[in-house]
């Protein structure tokens, strides 16, 4: 008896095949006409799985979709779990996954190997500006004091973040490149909450991590904020001064949005832009926004896929430095 074996490129495309017939066939139907899981990559009560149980709340209760949007958190690996996952969901306009600067950490990694080209992004919904916080009692009142401390003795510091390769990360980064030679140590934590504890109890020095996870401890007098990396003063802490007014070429911060796997239908790509625009300039997300100190700006599918394009060409330098762009 004859055995036919076939090559692991064949099977792949005949996978690639059927995934696209099962999505024409979906659509044959008005869309969506199933739930829509929507996957977060970080754990429950995390920035990125806050804004997407809003937003699909918002979806439900204004109607906005005759589906709901389910939240799947899945996570583990420092993300590799969710977006690998997603990976597999090719050209399926029922998977959403629920964007950070995660995303383009997997699109650089040659060893995770999702590229941008793996994504139809849908929506930018906001930025979440990374900001420098010390303790209430500080020596240090100023970044410009806390540069001086870097300049003279970086091993007496410790910064708080929560990744290696994350957006607060490479702010710790971008200030040593303010000094040539530095070396700031710091420590990572599983999530911002954390990071931020860590410094207004005494144990760390400082952290670069979202003015809102810290805000709670800012408001009660343990944490004060020295600057803000947004391009702009921000209308919810009109205080705080830029870092680039302090003459500090530094802006970052980390983005909140939706995309799709690449391959899926021009339809749906629409409709659901559609509705992300509207839950975005309703009442409900305005106040979210504001609450959460973000820089709350939309962009559409060919916009945000630009921003991301470009974003992935400026943290280029960033991710060779920090050896990223090695097998893991």
């Amino acid at each position: 008896m004859r055995t036919i074996k076939f090559s692991r490129t064949a099977v792949s495309s005949v996978v690639s095949v059927l995934t696209a017939l099962m999505c024409v066939s979906a659509l044959a139907q008005p869309y969506p006409n199933k739930p829509i899981e929507l996957v977060v990559h970080t754990s429950a009560g995390s920035g990125g799985d806050v804004v997407s149980r809003v937003v699909a709340e918002i979806i439900r209760k204004e109607k906005l979709l005759p589906q709901l949007l389910t939240v799947n958190n899945r996570v583990g690996g420092a993300g590799v779990i969710g977006w690998s996952y997603f990976k597999t969901k090719r050209g399926d306009p029922y998977t959403m996954m629920s964007v950070t600067g995660t995303m383009l950490v997997m699109a650089y990694r040659p060893d995770v190997n999702i590229g941008l080209e793996n994504y139809t992004p849908l929506a930018l919904f906001a930025i979440d500006p990374q900001t420098i916080m010390v303790p209430v009692d500080s020596p240090y009142k100023t970044f410009r004091d806390l540069m001086e401390a870097v300049r003279r003795d970086p091993e007496s510091l410790v910064g708080a973040t929560t990744s290696t390769s994350g957006t607060g990360r490479m702010v710790i980064w971008l200030m040593e490149k303010q000094i040539p030679g530095a070396k700031i140590k710091f420590v990572t934590f599983k999530g911002g909450s954390e990071a931020v504890t860590s410094v207004a109890g005494g144990h760390t020095t400082f952290t670069t991590e979202n003015l809102s996870e810290g805000q709670g401890f800012v408001e009660g007098k343990k944490l004060r904020v020295l600057a803000i990396a947004s391009d702009k003063r921000l209308p919810q802490a009109p205080d705080v001064p830029t870092l680039q007014e302090l003459g500090y070429p530094i802006t970052a911060g980390t983005i909140r949005g939706f995309t799709f796997t690449a391959g899926v239908p021009k339809e749906a790509v629409v409709t659901m832009e559609t509705a992300l625009k509207k839950a975005h300039d309703s009442p409900e997300w305005k106040e979210v926004a504001k609450r959460n100190i973000f820089q709350d700006v939309f962009m559409g599918s060919t916009e945000f896929a630009q921003f991301l394009s470009k974003r992935m060409v400026e943290y280029k330098e960033f991710y060779d430095a920090i050896g990223l762009g090695k097998k893991q």
